[in-house]
């Protein structure tokens, strides 16, 4: 719908509001009714164009309601079925304008200098994200308004900011592609840094014939194939000195005893990262790599470091090798890891998971180098992390967050077995904390007797939490659900999820006051784009309180509501799925979302602790790239989402 020259008056709320905007605030009733019979009011439906690529302007377009995006095609064609929804697949956007903002300032130049018959120059597309009312001031009503300095000052100032936001992007976009273009890590395919021919031999073949494989060849290793050529098996120098040399065997052994079975392998388009990180996840130092179900060639960690050395490999032998003394030395190193792999820009998530295998390496040993000290345990034990520890979030070495469980004792050995169990806990948060792994200011260790206990005192623990649903035992609650095994007894882990499960199937009650303190603490989603707020007035967001706990707490929710236990939050994902509870589009939203707040996160987390600052949790989003603003605004959008949905399952909706 279109109302030229305004014939017919708009509705009184409509008229406001465009008198009170700095255009038109400061011209008499008189004035204001003689620029509006020169102006148009227009309506767009969602997802309509509001202005074409290779147009010529003819003023400037004021948004009255609605939300509009600026943006790139893909090509000289046009676009009908692009939806906001799926901004990305086939579009560049570059702004989002909303009520109040005006759209057509790459144009200006066309009316303070003159008019160009140079339609390329206007490369954008302008789209309605929702239904949108404008208004349309044509270039003769702002030179009609031009002799006042409030309009002026206004339009050039719009202009300016503008300018800033597009010169910003731009170097942006300049460092970005100098960034990928010389990331090796993004660059290199593992068909560039593989052995080849790869060395092979027979499932019957003599251990000697394949020991001498490996002299001849001068190679590490040699894969076992059988008589398809498919791949079963490698053998490598560690498997002969353990398997062979060091149990004084030889004779009438073959490839298949000494072989270790379905290795970890890598395909020959993967990234050098990529095979990085199976080394430091998986502990292995060869990885064959496949083609069609065929081994094509041979990848090993030493071919990795020749071409760019991390000292990720002498990092996990000194983790190993530390003691008590030295154990303080691994934190740098580990640091230096984590410096690089943040540098080669490795995604947010792969970088979690391989510094938190390493971490786990580090927990570990500490956790071996207490045994020595207080001696064998009486009965079996299992240690969980917790917190980002337990949610494989750790990237700089946090505060310690941790609990201890223990097989029931008999009743006659039950005061000794509680106070070896004192002691352990306590030399582990001692390690730990000289590893570098502060205590937790809320005491959430082993070392306290809150935080240790057996299978009996754990399910009583529990069963407290419910009974007494204070909003303090709720979070002690969704923080003890981010378990994650770490060491000890998988048998008695196994019983003790079991035990945890059978708990919460009995503590439904409890699960509805933990989803209505969600109720109770909503995720904000700012209605408005970000682009647009963040030059109006100054907003932040607490990444873990308004994005990260409630994505973690909602996921607890479902997971329990569906006895589902354990896993990180991508796992969790995965698993709803799976189970139907999220769909496939739901499940890459979330997945997004993630990721997009652990970058953020990491990237000032990081930035702060170079230059030796205290991080924050709390993100003012005018310090915030522009594509970081929109990515949070939609991940937070998503996370709302979520949250409704756990209302609405436990009938809170």
């Amino acid at each position: 719908m279109e109302r030229f020259g305004w014939m017919m008056q708009p509705e009184n709320n409509v008229r406001a509001q465009i008198r009170k905007h700095p255009v038109f605030v400061g011209l008499s009733e008189t004035q204001f009714d003689e620029v509006l019979r020169g102006c148009v009011l227009k309506t767009y439906k969602k997802n309509e164009k509001v202005l074409y690529s290779k147009t010529p302007r003819e003023g400037l377009l004021l948004i009255l309601n609605g939300v509009a995006e600026v943006f790139v095609a893909p090509g000289d064609f046009p676009l009908p079925s692009l939806t906001p929804e799926q901004p990305y697949a086939q579009k560049e956007v570059l702004e989002v304008l909303q009520t109040g903002d005006m759209i057509g300032f790459s144009s200006l130049a066309d009316f303070l200098g003159g008019k160009t018959e140079e339609p390329e120059r206007y490369a954008v597309d302008v789209q309605a994200v929702e239904d949108a009312v404008c208004l349309h001031i044509p270039y003769s009503v702002i030179q009609s308004l031009w002799g006042d300095p409030g309009v002026r000052d206004f339009i050039l100032q719009q202009a300016a900011v503008r300018l800033q936001d597009v010169y910003a992007s731009f170097a942006e976009q300049i460092r970005l592609a100098n960034k990928w273009g010389e990331s090796e890590p993004f660059i290199r395919r593992i068909h560039d840094v593989m052995s080849q021919p790869v060395i092979s031999a027979d499932i019957d073949d003599d251990v000697q014939d394949v020991a001498a494989l490996m002299v001849q060849y001068n190679t590490s290793s040699v894969v076992v194939v059988n008589d398809n050529g498919q791949l079963i098996g490698i053998v490598t120098e560690k498997d002969l000195v353990q398997r062979v040399v060091a149990k004084g065997l030889g004779a009438g052994l073959c490839a298949k005893d000494v072989m270790t079975p379905h290795p970890f392998i890598i395909s020959r388009d993967a990234y050098y990262y990529e095979a990085m990180s199976s080394f430091l996840m998986n502990g292995v130092k060869h990885l064959p790599v496949m083609d069609g179900g065929r081994v094509i060639g041979m990848v090993t960690l030493s071919d990795l470091l020749r071409k760019k050395n991390r000292g990720t490999l002498e990092l996990l032998q000194s983790v190993e090798q530390s003691t008590l003394d030295n154990i303080a030395e691994i934190k740098p190193a580990m640091y230096e890891v984590l410096a690089h792999l943040i540098q080669d820009g490795i995604p947010t998530a792969h970088l979690l998971e391989v510094m938190t295998k390493l971490y786990d390496r580090l927990v570990r040993h500490a956790i071996e180098l207490a045994l020595k000290m207080v001696g064998k345990p009486p009965v079996p034990f299992v240690f969980y992390m917790m917190g980002s520890g337990g949610r494989g979030e750790q990237f700089l070495l946090t505060d310690q967050d941790h609990f201890l469980v223990y097989e029931n004792p008999k009743r006659e050995y039950k005061e000794g077995v509680d106070r070896y169990f004192e002691r352990l806990g306590t030399e582990i948060v001692m390690h730990m904390e000289a590893a570098g792994y502060k205590r937790c200011p809320g005491l959430m260790m082993a070392s306290e007797a809150n935080w240790r206990g057996s299978l009996d005192l754990w399910q009583e623990r529990w069963r407290s939490w419910a009974l007494r649903a204070t909003n303090e035992n709720l979070l002690l609650a969704h923080n003890f659900l981010s378990f994650r095994y770490l060491y000890g007894e998988e048998e008695l882990h196994d019983q003790f999820c079991n035990v945890i499960k059978q708990q919460l199937e009995k503590s439904r009650i409890f699960l509805y006051r933990m989803a209505e303190l969600e109720k109770e603490q909503p995720v904000p989603t700012f209605d408005h784009p970000i682009r647009a707020l963040f030059r109006m007035k100054k907003e932040s967001v607490d990444l873990k309180k308004h994005a990260l706990f409630p994505l973690h707490h909602c996921l607890q929710l479902l997971c329990a509501k569906y006895d589902l236990l354990e896993g990180h939050s991508l796992q969790q994902i995965d698993l709803l799925t799976e189970h139907h509870v999220f769909s496939e589009e739901t499940a890459d939203k979330l997945r997004f979302a993630y990721e997009v707040i652990l970058r953020i996160r990491v990237d000032r987390t990081w930035t702060a602790h170079q230059k030796g600052r205290e991080s924050s949790s709390e993100v003012e989003f005018n310090q915030l790239k522009t594509k970081d603003k929109e990515e949070l605004m939609m991940a937070l959008r998503t996370i709302r989402s979520l949250q409704n949905q756990v209302l609405v399952t436990f009938g809170l909706g």
